[in-house]
């Protein structure tokens, strides 16, 4: 057992000696460069997705040449180069840094989407689970702070480039959050806590209002308030489902008809 720790303690300092050697490389040969060559290589190694050395690059040009433009942009990019990277929690440091040093920068539009897109895409498998339309699993509150931050790139700079792209998400995101509010209506009424399920289904009805999931929601609510005795309530919210969604096949069938084809989500 010792000598298998041993080992692996020697291949960490060897791996640290490395990266530090490459580092103390970097920096001796660039000692010279201008800014404009040390930028110009960095964004050459991160054209090429060589992301770490140029993360190394643009530290190296900040230390050297904390003021100006290129220090400000190296910034950002190195946000950029970390997403690209799948270091999440980096890259929103890097991007949340430059938005408290440079809170009026011309790129600000940029830095916004980029933190959106860097919030939207936490979870790797997340656009597969866009195609089969399954939300249960996706992270509510990423949701909510990628929807934040591209609601502030729309709402500040309606004229960007970047906000066709952000509205789209935003659509995205929108469905996934109302997405996972059934799914817990769903998981209550399954289990028979009415209440919980019918205040869950309501939240999709008066806050997702456009999105697919509000026809559920009604079926939910008036589920619900059968189940816990509430006639009136239930024959109400029948009623609002029937306005809204006339061939709905919610209506079609009684709810003790376990044959339904939508009884498995609550039974």
């Amino acid at each position: 057992m010792k000598k298998i720790l041993l080992i692996a303690a020697l291949g960490a300092a060897l791996a640290g000696c490395a990266s530090k050697g490459t580092s103390d490389k970097d920096a001796q040969i660039t000692q010279d460069w201008s800014v404009e060559k040390l930028y110009a290589e960095a964004q050459d190694e991160l054209n090429s997705s060589n992301y770490t050395r140029a993360v190394k690059l643009y530290e190296l040009l900040e230390s050297r040449f904390p003021q100006g433009r290129y220090a400000q942009q190296a910034q950002l990019d190195t946000a950029y180069a970390y997403y690209k990277d799948e270091e999440r929690e980096k890259a929103l440091a890097a991007v949340e840094r430059f938005q408290k040093l440079h809170p009026q920068h011309p790129n600000m539009d940029y830095a916004l989407y980029l933190k959106g897109l860097i919030l939207f895409n936490e979870d790797p498998s997340f656009l597969n689970k866009l195609a089969a339309q399954d939300w249960s699993d996706r992270d509510p509150k990423a949701n909510r702070e990628a929807y934040q931050a591209f609601s502030e790139l729309v709402q500040r700079y309606p004229q960007s480039k970047y906000v066709e792209d952000a509205s789209a998400r935003m659509a995205k995101l929108v469905d996934a959050l109302a997405g996972n509010e059934m799914a817990v209506a769903r998981y209550y009424a399954k289990r028979g806590a009415y209440l919980a399920a019918a205040n869950r289904a309501q939240n999709i009805v008066t806050g997702f209002q456009n999105t697919r999931f509000v026809e559920e929601a009604l079926a939910i609510m008036e589920l619900s308030y059968q189940k816990m005795g509430r006639p009136q309530l239930a024959e109400d919210t029948r009623r609002i489902l029937q306005q809204n969604f006339p061939q709905s096949p919610y209506l079609t069938r009684p709810w003790k008809d376990n044959d339904a084809p939508w009884w498995r989500y609550w039974k």
